[in-house]
């Protein structure tokens, strides 16, 4: 299983193999988190979206770009269910960061960052966000070495830090 860590960070500034990026099913960008990392990534992003992804992605699948201006090498991004919109099945959240280990995989990636995926305008909490996290890191055979939870705030950080603690899964 992956080390797990918690960060309080902007995650497009992080120097990982990939970042995912918490995407809408149409892959061209968006706001909160998929805004900013295109906006930082650059529009070679956005042009790999459109090449890849013709037709979008699936809620709870996940494919892969090139990370543009971005430290990372990879950005894997990941279609979130949107509950405010009636999405509320919880395991197509966990498939999302499940897909993404998975896609991690198929490139070689040993270090990964994860936003919490839908805990923004798609409606779900941020402790619904993390435990699906959890869940899918410790249910998938991955190669993945090191997986990094950003708390994108102090308050964020510290939620993700305390659910790595009350899981025993804190890596620091």
């Amino acid at each position: 299983m992956p080390r797990l860590r918690a960060v309080y960070a902007d995650i497009t500034t992080l120097r990982v193999d990939a970042i995912v990026n918490a995407a809408n099913s149409a892959m061209r960008g968006g706001g909160g988190v998929d805004g900013r990392i295109h906006a930082a990534a650059g529009p070679e992003v956005l042009q790999d979206c459109i090449a890849r992804f013709p037709d979008g992605l699936p809620t709870g699948d996940a494919g892969w770009t090139t990370a543009g201006r971005l430290p990372a090498q990879w950005i894997i991004h990941t279609v979130g269910p949107n509950r405010r919109a009636g999405q509320t099945d919880r395991a197509l959240l966990v498939s999302c960061y499940r897909r993404s280990l998975e896609v991690a995989d198929e490139l070689g990636v040993r270090t990964i960052a994860f936003p919490l995926v839908g805990a923004g305008i798609y409606g779900w909490s941020k402790a619904d966000s993390i435990a699906s996290a959890l869940e899918a890191v410790q249910s998938t055979a991955s190669r993945v070495e090191t997986v990094t939870l950003v708390g994108y705030d102090v308050p964020t950080h510290e939620q993700i830090e305390a659910a790595l603690v009350e899981a025993d899964l804190s890596g620091d």
